[in-house]
């Protein structure tokens, strides 16, 4: 489900930047950008976004900067450096060679540039970037509950219209048996005459095949689905994975319907059902 959230602390001392963005997913997708001041921390950020965030391709940017900060970011070790030069010098008379890069080569020396081993952060820093971690993750969140409500209410409408279209096809179900029924007596009468048949063997025949065309089981399983489906909806926790298949029940049951129906008017309502049911579908990716 899409969401963003942001939040930013700036004290004077220090400024920090959080951006949490979501997109859909089936599954929880984390990437994370940290300070390197802070890259110890990856782990406690991708607890805190999986506690918050059950699912999504989940992108969090965290900036940090103190202000006022001058301090050299490196140091060198003078001692090694001079050493490398004064070999790379020798090595450079030996062979008659200018003095040009020997500067640079002796810098780029193993262990002559050295990361700063000073770090200023404290635990308290930390605990303000954990803070608006939280606060931004709260707003993403936030976010998707409002998408969720919007999203919620289409697909109830998508399964009223389910619903009535099944009310249709019930509607219409006695008169098709009428009509299969008279169609079948009408063919076998053309065929062989009033007096051509055995009519008691004609009804039996009539009734085994419109036994294979009934759909009463199929309508009443496919309301009980649509029940299940909407007791589901209303619940507290995320039941994405659980109303993708109980729509895949829902579909079932439509499509032997309109397999069996051997009918134009409730075709038309079972194209109904199916095109509401693929609008269903499509959205359940974004159900958490």
């Amino acid at each position: 489900m899409t969401g963003f959230g942001q939040s930013i602390l700036d004290d004077g001392k220090i400024q920090i930047t959080v951006e949490v963005k979501s997109l859909n997913s089936k599954f929880l997708d984390l990437n994370i950008r940290l300070p390197k001041t802070f890259s110890d921390k990856e782990i406690e950020v991708r607890n805190l976004i999986s506690e918050k965030l059950e699912r999504g391709k989940v992108s969090i940017s965290i900036e940090y900067q103190r202000y006022g900060e001058e301090d050299v970011k490196q140091s060198y070790n003078e001692k090694l450096f001079i050493a490398y030069y004064a070999e790379l010098k020798k090595l450079a008379d030996k062979v008659v060679a200018p003095y040009d890069q020997l500067f640079e080569l002796a810098l780029n020396s193993p262990e002559v540039i050295q990361a700063k081993l000073k770090d200023n952060n404290s635990d308290e820093e930390w605990v303000n970037v954990k803070s608006c971690v939280s606060e931004a993750l709260d707003k993403c969140e936030q976010f998707r509950k409002a998408e969720g409500k919007v999203l919620e209410k289409m697909l109830k409408d998508c399964c009223t219209v389910i619903y009535q279209a099944l009310k249709n096809v019930d509607e219409l179900d006695p008169k098709r048996v009428d009509k299969i029924r008279e169609k079948l007596k009408g063919n076998v009468t053309t065929f062989f005459g009033e007096e051509g048949y055995d009519t008691n063997r004609l009804e039996q025949e009539i009734i085994f095949y419109i036994e294979k065309l009934d759909i009463n089981e199929e309508k009443v399983r496919l309301k009980s689905h649509l029940d299940y489906f909407m007791g589901v909806l209303n619940e507290v926790q995320g039941n994405g994975k659980k109303l993708g298949f109980i729509a895949q029940e829902i579909g079932r049951e439509i499509n032997t319907i309109g397999s069996k129906a051997n009918d134009a008017g409730i075709q038309k309502h079972v194209v109904v059902m199916k095109e509401e049911l693929e609008k269903i579908k499509e959205q359940l990716n974004n159900v958490v």
